[in-house]
């Protein structure tokens, strides 16, 4: 087990370095998209290229930060149901999805995704837009992103079975960070003198 849970731990590491370095561009998409109004408000012009870019932009982004986002337990789950049970029958809970819905949802796009890139890219495909960019960087974000996240999924059910063995702490604990909005809200409550 200790070998797996190496292994997750380097899974976890390029994920986060990826998620770290990738939401940079979400500042280039905002900068690229002020860009591309002032230009064509100010000189009455405009470029598909611009807005192409936005989308790759933003594409990358919502991609390759998917791995990220399972990394660090942020992704959309049903705490309406799942929160009312201890938290080892939210780890089966996790593990079961991880297995019967993560895995193969991942390996389908990825069978599919992976020859639709190879095509744009073997025959240079371009958007069919007037001064529109090459297809296949975008289209290699698809292949990417769900490796990325198939791959965090193993590191997330290593991490499940070890934490059910009593080797490893919750690790749907780690990453846990108050929101603004809850920490205002027990500021708020020590103020008038309840808790939390």
């Amino acid at each position: 087990m200790n070998a797996l849970l190496a292994l997750s731990r380097a899974i976890d590491a390029l994920n986060d370095r990826v998620g770290r370095v990738v939401t940079w561009l979400i500042l280039v998409a905002v900068v690229v998209s002020a860009m591309n109004a002032i230009v064509r408000k100010a000189f009455d012009m405009s470029s598909n290229a611009f807005l192409e870019v936005q989308w790759y932009l933003f594409s990358a982004v919502f991609l390759l930060c998917a791995g990220w986002t399972l990394l660090r337990n942020e992704h959309i789950r049903i705490d309406v149901v799942a929160g009312r049970f201890t938290r080892r029958t939210q780890t089966w809970i996790d593990i079961f999805g991880t297995v019967v819905f993560l895995f193969p949802m991942t390996a389908l796009i990825l069978y599919e995704s992976w020859p639709w890139f190879v095509r744009a890219f073997v025959s240079g495909e371009i958007s069919s837009s007037a001064g529109g960019l090459t297809l296949w960087p975008a289209k290699a974000l698809v292949p990417a992103g769900f490796a990325l996240l198939a791959v965090q999924g193993v590191s997330e059910l290593i991490k499940r079975i070890a934490f059910l063995k009593g080797l490893i702490p919750d690790p749907g604990e780690k990453y846990h960070e108050k929101t603004l909005e809850e920490e205002l809200a027990e500021e708020i409550l020590k103020q008038r003198g309840e808790t939390t």
